[in-house]
């Protein structure tokens, strides 16, 4: 919506909310939005053009393989051989379109995670707080900002408290800009400087605030300014940047061998022309043209499979990085817990109240020594207990729907916790909150550990309610509620609190402590110095009446402790990263199992107050034999991360906050929270997880594994198939036989039976086995001396078995004219089949193929069917048998090409057994594919 007067940053709050027919209370009506997105349509910023379907179908046509294929036609043609051109432009359409495929379904992928990656929106609609998808804001919208939310449209200021905003995006300005509700800004100000403004794409690093949308979509400064924010970002990856080097590699490696095949050849009788044709053929057939395309098409596939089952992964590398991962740093809350927090006591100077119910249902009592009381009706059996829930309630950003409706909650899960016990001790939390209305706050810091609200009362005059850490609302307290109320807080009442808290948190409980005061009646919001976060009013952090503490706890999840079982076993070490106190956080870890490594040595529980002033070497230390690291701060993460890897490890983080960002971005796989993570969280991490579950980090490091071995399957195969077809035609040379192929069976080859086994173990399942090795060296090069080995040997033994049959042949049909035919059919066939065979074969490099996963992949089987088929055909369809040059098999002639086609399994398979049987087997099963 364009201004139709001064523009929007000049004006008052009060002018540009009646400007844009908006409520600053209630925001827009259904009804208004609705005419609204009819109006203005999607808040969305214009997407980048991308390459049209006939453009990508046109670029298959620029590639290497295409030329080689056209010179090959050209070489038929100087040939006299029409039919055999006309074959080979066949090949050139059908290459291309495999191409074509192959790139569609990779970026059709791709666009399927584009699509789930969408941002949110915290808005005000009919009176009521939601949560909706950030393209549907109108212009009149009311949304509310809080530190870790990425601005979703332009706006204008209604609130702000200590709400700094992060502009590098927009201006380039690398500091957070305070901003402000209430400043009066001249015509010119700049951008920049438009303190009362909040625009798309900038990130809220502190505080919080309100705004009404001014501008939407293309009318914001960024849309203005067409800069495009994408949330998935698509660029090649180390794994493809590997692989593009060894297909260069072999790619001048195969063109020199062919040019000695063609000269050798020559050398030997051959016509030159046929045997340049013959040359460019193998050199087709050998040259890894789809292996760029096919590794992008199953790292995208893998991805799709990883958002099926809640992990969103927004950048390829990430993929392969997985699969390397040797350390875990997560979260416990949510990841490891169900996230729904449970009151379960409160600790007050008279004594302890219990609190039964599970979750955020209100169905609860409080009981004191087993006997239930009524905290609003039995004062001198609470206590305290009613004041310790007001604060709860009042001290608290989250929403809950009042008893008697459906049950809904927003908010962070602990202070959803304290408003449901509010809740179950006969408290209204809407109607206590108009009853004592906010008027200033300190919102949460993780430097300060405190929240502090001000609220006037009904009578007229002001408090303040604070929440923190026990610790720290200690500090902030002079006296302490009692009965009958406050006496001073002496040294010994301090260390009575203080134990009680020790004991609270070894019960595996989260404690937190409540504290309030009165302040003047004339208070004023200004005083809070909401400019100066860091040097806030003393009358809001000093002098306050220490309440009680709360013991709440958030249940493990069921599968958390089997899942960390599984990454022992994996080789993958897990740290549990909390802002608990160690107490609670030793009892956590002993439960999950992670105080002890797998052979039962103990693993520390490490406060962060160990982890000051440490030096280089001393975070060295500190991470060597952690399991759990309790009190840490986001700056703390960022270091652990830094000494992990400087230890040699492939590091996944996890994280939810705005200050948990360059964590995120430091460590090799940073792992944001769907559920509760903010979106400058998601948008600095390498994958989402949509559930806030530890087992779907595990099960994403499980597919992880599964796509970088199914690549080097892909490799093993494909490589081994090609370096058979050039050593047969290549010994054939050098022993003075005849050539064994022709060039239309070798570019058969090279699209039939190679192309679509290949493919099929691109899609392998998960090995058995596969989180029981351990992680692969992302720095090992792909092509290892001893890879190289079993390519080379694996492929002479499909051409040695080739060449037997061919021979045989020979002797019985003769070694020239219509014998010459028969002979080269069952080398072709020979050929065919046996790499059809040898697919099973490269599932695995020590697993027998007939082990219990041998009907696993139903893709290799239908590939194999398929492939066996076209060669049945390519020998008794007529058309086929003249454009392949091929005649039919008798069953003498059958019982040769499927015995020597299969002997390759037969050897590979004994090799396998003794491998098994060796030292070597426990080498072997920690390659990939193994």
């Amino acid at each position: 919506m364009q201004s139709t007067g001064a523009p929007w940053h000049t004006r008052s709050a009060t002018d540009v909310v009646s400007a844009l027919s908006s409520d600053a209370e209630r925001g827009l009506s259904g009804n208004e939005v609705r005419a609204r997105s009819a109006k203005y349509g999607l808040n969305q910023l214009a997407q980048a053009q991308k390459r049209s379907l006939w453009t990508l179908l046109l670029y298959q046509f620029r590639s290497l393989i295409v030329l080689l294929l056209v010179s090959a036609a050209a070489v038929a043609v100087a040939l006299g051989d029409v039919i055999e051109a006309a074959a080979i432009f066949a090949v050139i359409i059908l290459n291309a379109a495999i191409g074509f495929f192959t790139e569609w379904k990779a970026r059709s992928a791709l666009n399927a995670l584009r699509e789930q990656s969408a941002s949110v929106a915290r808005v005000i609609r009919d009176g009521r707080e939601e949560q909706i998808d950030a393209s549907a804001l109108v212009p009149g919208d009311v949304v509310l900002l809080s530190a870790g939310d990425r601005v979703p449209a332009d706006g204008r200021l209604l609130s702000a408290s200590q709400l700094k905003v992060d502009e590098a995006a927009l201006t380039g300005e690398s500091m957070p800009v305070s901003k402000t509700a209430d400043a009066e800004l001249s015509e010119d100000t700049a951008t920049a400087d438009q303190t009362v403004m909040v625009h798309m794409g900038t990130g809220v690093s502190d505080g919080r605030g309100t705004f009404v949308v001014t501008a939407t979509g293309a009318a914001t400064e960024m849309g203005k300014i067409g800069t495009l924010i994408e949330g998935v970002e698509v660029h090649g990856t180390p794994l493809e940047a590997k692989l593009s080097q060894l297909s260069r590699t072999l790619l001048w490696l195969v063109l020199g061998l062919c040019a000695i095949i063609v000269f050798s050849g020559w050398l030997r009788g051959n016509q030159l022309l046929y045997m340049l044709e013959v040359g460019i053929s193998l050199a087709i057939a050998a040259v890894p043209e789809g292996l760029l395309a096919v590794t992008t098409m199953t790292l995208a596939i893998g991805m799709q499979r990883m958002a099926r089952f809640n992990a969103l992964v927004r950048r390829l590398p990430a993929v392969e990085s997985l699969g390397s991962t040797t350390v875990i740093c997560s979260d416990k809350t949510g990841t490891l817990t169900r996230n729904q927090m449970t009151v379960r006591a409160y600790d007050l100077l008279d004594g302890q109240v219990t609190v039964t119910g599970a979750g955020y249902d209100r169905d609860g009592t409080f009981e004191v020594d087993g006997a239930a009381i009524s905290p609003s009706l039995d004062a001198a059996a609470a206590g305290t207990l009613e004041l310790a829930l007001r604060i709860g309630v009042l001290c608290n950003d989250a929403r809950v729907s009042p008893v008697g409706e459906e049950s809904s909650v927003l908010g962070d899960p602990t202070e959803i916790a304290l408003l449901v016990a509010a809740q179950k001790g006969g408290l209204r939390p809407d109607a206590l909150l108009q009853e004592y209305p906010r008027i200033a706050e300190l919102p949460f810091r993780s430097e300060t550990k405190l929240m502090v609200t001000v609220h006037r009362t009904p009578e007229g005059g002001v408090i303040a309610c604070m929440k923190g850490s026990p610790s720290a609302v200690l500090d902030a307290s002079v006296s302490i509620e009692a009965g009958h109320g406050a006496t001073a807080l002496s040294d010994a009442m301090r260390a009575t609190v203080l134990a009680n808290n020790e004991a609270l948190a070894s019960s595996a409980l989260r404690v937190l402590a409540f504290a309030w005061r009165e302040l003047p009646a004339d208070y004023s919001a200004k005083d809070t110095t909401a400019d100066n976060p860091d040097s806030p009013d003393p009358q809001l952090t000093t002098q306050f009446s220490f309440v009680g503490l709360v013991g709440m706890s958030d249940p493990l999840r069921e599968e958390a402790s089997a899942t960390i079982a599984t990454c022992q076993r994996a080789g993958i070490r897990t740290i549990m990263l909390t802002g608990d106190q160690q107490a609670t956080a030793a009892e956590i870890a002993r439960q999950l199992g992670l105080d002890k490594s797998v052979d039962g040595t103990p693993k520390r529980t490490v406060h962060a107050r160990e982890l000051h002033n440490l030096t280089p070497e001393g975070w060295l230390d500190a991470v060597r034999d952690a399991a759990v690291f309790a009190r840490v701060s986001p700056e703390h993460k960022l270091q652990i991360v830094d000494a992990l890897q400087r230890q040699g490890h492939v590091v996944a983080m996890t994280g939810d906050g705005v200050n948990d960002a360059p964590a995120l971005r430091k460590a090799d796989i940073g792992i944001a929270m769907g559920l509760r993570g903010t979106e400058v969280a998601k948008e600095s991490a390498a994958m989402v997880i949509t559930d806030d579950n530890f087992a779907t980090i595990v099960r994403a490091i499980e597919q992880g594994r599964i796509i970088v071995h199914n690549l080097l399957r892909f490799i093993h195969f494909l490589f081994s198939c090609n370096f058979a077809e050039i050593a047969t035609v290549f010994a054939a040379i050098m022993v003075g036989w005849p050539l064994p192929l022709g060039v239309l069976q070798i570019l058969w080859l090279n699209l039939v039976t190679d192309i679509f086994p290949a493919m099929a173990l691109a899609l392998e399942p998960s090995a058995p086995d596969v989180m029981t090795r351990p992680p692969r060296d992302p720095d090992k090069p792909l092509m290892s001396r001893d890879f190289a080995w079993l390519i080379a040997w694996q492929g002479m033994l499909l051409s040695g078995c080739t060449l037997a049959a061919f021979g045989i042949a020979m002797r019985w049909y003769g070694s020239d004219g219509p014998g010459l035919q028969h002979a080269i059919t069952i080398a072709f066939m020979t050929l065919a089949l046996s790499q059809t065979f040898h697919a099973f074969n490269a599932r695995s490099r020590v697993r027998s193929a007939f082990s219990g996963q041998v009907f696993a992949n139903a893709w290799l089987w239908g590939a194999t069917v398929l492939c066996i088929a076209l060669q049945i055909a390519a020998v008794s369809f007529e058309p086929l048998r003249q454009l392949l040059r091929t005649v039919p098999l008798t069953l003498t002639d059958w019982t040769l090409v499927v015995g020597f086609s299969l002997a390759p399994v037969l050897v590979v398979e004994l090799v396998k057994l003794w491998q098994r049987q060796t030292v070597r087997a426990s080498e072997l099963s920690a390659e990939p594919s193994a």
